[in-house]
């Protein structure tokens, strides 16, 4: 299975700048049960994992 393209989607890129934007609230909502963002996760490093949780504002658990 090929990497998740999670760190440059664009969907992800609206969110970033405009979290309350439809396009950005439409990649928070998909990113709740994405496999890929869940896969995205599980590989990133655990401190910049809680920098997105934070950022994201998902429950602390949701990715540990």
């Amino acid at each position: 299975m090929s990497e998740p393209g999670c760190a440059t989607c664009s969907f992800r890129a609206k969110y970033d700048e405009k979290p309350k934007s439809f396009l950005g609230r439409v990649w928070r909502w998909h990113a709740s049960f994405c496999p890929g963002w869940k896969a995205y996760m599980k590989s990133l490093p655990d401190d910049e994992k809680r920098v997105i949780v934070e950022k994201c504002n998902f429950a602390a658990t949701k990715f540990a």
